[in-house]
């Protein structure tokens, strides 16, 4: 199965790549495991797993792209002049 964790070329100790988008969520290349702040931690096996980072998400901490409903003018970001 591609998205196997042991069909995985690196190695255990290997940094894993995380992409940070301006109005997303944080894209990581998997698997990973997620430790909450309650000290639960939630698992992922896929090859990319996006993050939420605006905590809108049903399914938190895996992104459910529930960021896409905050309009245009909540402050969020660039305004235009």
């Amino acid at each position: 199965m591609p998205n196997s964790p042991s069909d995985d070329a690196r190695t255990a100790g290997a940094a894993r790549r995380v992409k940070v988008q301006r109005r997303g969520p944080l894209l990581v290349e998997g698997p990973v495991e997620v430790e909450l702040e309650d000290g639960t931690t939630v698992f992922s096996d896929r090859f990319r797993v996006a993050l939420c980072t605006c905590r809108r998400s049903r399914r938190f901490p895996w992104c459910d792209t529930s960021h896409r409903a905050r309009s245009a003018g909540s402050g969020d970001g660039p305004t235009a002049d």
